[in-house]
């Protein structure tokens, strides 16, 4: 994975380039010569981040496709005693 530099100009002109490079790795975004922002593809932010998908994200996607979906457990504390008085 090799990463791409573009300035903040660049990046404006061409945010579709942009968005295409970062397929193959990240992009590097500098602003007067300085790195200062990072463009990844959703996948390669979710697999940076061991970031699991939410039912919302699951149910929100607009292809079809097979993915694990694993939701939190609630633990034990899920049932307490309720007091009325």
């Amino acid at each position: 994975m090799t990463a791409k530099t573009m300035s903040s100009r660049e990046f404006n002109q061409d945010t579709g380039g942009a968005k295409r490079a970062a397929e193959t790795g990240p992009v590097i975004i500098t602003d007067r010569g300085k790195p200062s922002h990072v463009l990844l593809s959703y996948e390669a932010y979710v697999t940076l981040t061991g970031r699991r998908m939410s039912l919302a994200e699951a149910l929100a996607q607009k292809e079809p496709g097979d993915f694990d979906f694993e939701p939190p457990r609630m633990g034990n504390d899920i049932f307490r005693a309720v007091d009325l008085e």
